[in-house]
């Protein structure tokens, strides 16, 4: 099936060129995504995805995208799939043409937008992941920012892909757990959902910020704090979240296979009762 692209104000074939060849973020990753899922035609909280990438733009020095062009272009790749039940919407900024190095010396910015969206498949119940033996560089200066340069995570996620699991989660370089390649984590200890604090290297995750408001507010118990690998070893149950995961159990960490358990169900539970009020057209 053709993928159509939105690209600066034009509907394009996504399999033919319509990026210069010297786009900054084409050459050294110089910008910024986001993604979040399609429900019945609609975005998913795009307000809070679109106030991440103002912080990503920040991080890299680049200046604000325009909040208003990116929406155009949502509304018209979401016209070319009317109705589509269930997707994955991306769209991803860039700084535009620029010099063959990593400085942006002489060249004025002039931001590139692009905005693309696929129909997904309903995610599995429970999933598997597998550590990886890399880190997550928790003071490196993209640290926290959602930027085009993720050959890390493609990496990563290729060597759990292989062993059958759909999801890499990194510890930092203090030894503590961090995140997925695309996905943040929750173990349960001692009955508790603990997910790692922003200062281990961990993306501010959308979904992860709704599941620890929504689940305090319904009295359920979470919280941020440091979690090291042996805790991650040793949890009573395991979750992901991210836009198109949700809230999805996992039921293996590495080889050791875990059953999904009921703070994992009664969380999911809490963000589904509300997750409708945050679609945004």
């Amino acid at each position: 099936m053709k993928q159509i692209v939105w690209v600066d104000g034009d509907l394009c074939d996504g399999s033919v060129p319509s990026v210069p060849a010297l786009d900054h973020g084409f050459v050294v990753g110089d910008g910024v995504f986001e993604a979040t899922k399609v429900i019945d035609g609609q975005a998913f909280a795009m307000s809070r995805h679109l106030a991440r990438m103002d912080r990503s733009m920040a991080g890299l020095g680049l200046p604000p995208a325009d909040h208003d062009l990116v929406r155009e272009g949502v509304r018209a790749v979401l016209e070319t799939t009317p109705g589509m039940p269930l997707g994955k919407l991306r769209w991803w900024v860039t700084a535009g043409v620029g010099p063959l190095g990593s400085g942006r010396d002489g060249h004025g910015i002039r931001l590139r937008y692009h905005v693309a969206a696929a129909p997904i498949d309903r995610r599995p119940d429970s999933t598997a992941v597998q550590v990886v033996p890399w880190t997550r560089n928790e003071l490196a200066p993209t640290a926290g920012l959602k930027t085009t340069s993720y050959a890390d995570n493609v990496i990563a996620l290729a060597a759990a892909q292989r062993v059958g699991a759909s999801e890499a989660l990194f510890a930092n370089t203090r030894g503590d757990l961090a995140e997925g390649t695309g996905s943040n984590v929750f173990v349960v200890t001692g009955g508790v959902a603990v997910t790692p604090p922003l200062a281990s290297g961990a993306l501010a995750g959308v979904t992860r910020a709704l599941v620890l408001e929504w689940a305090r507010d319904a009295a359920l118990p979470v919280r941020e704090d440091i979690v090291s690998m042996r805790m991650l070893a040793h949890a009573e149950e395991v979750f992901l979240t991210s836009s198109t995961r949700d809230v999805q159990a996992v039921h293996a960490v590495d080889s050791r296979l875990l059953a999904p358990g009921p703070i994992t169900a009664a969380i999911a539970a809490a963000f589904q009762a509300r997750a409708g009020v945050l679609i945004d057209p």
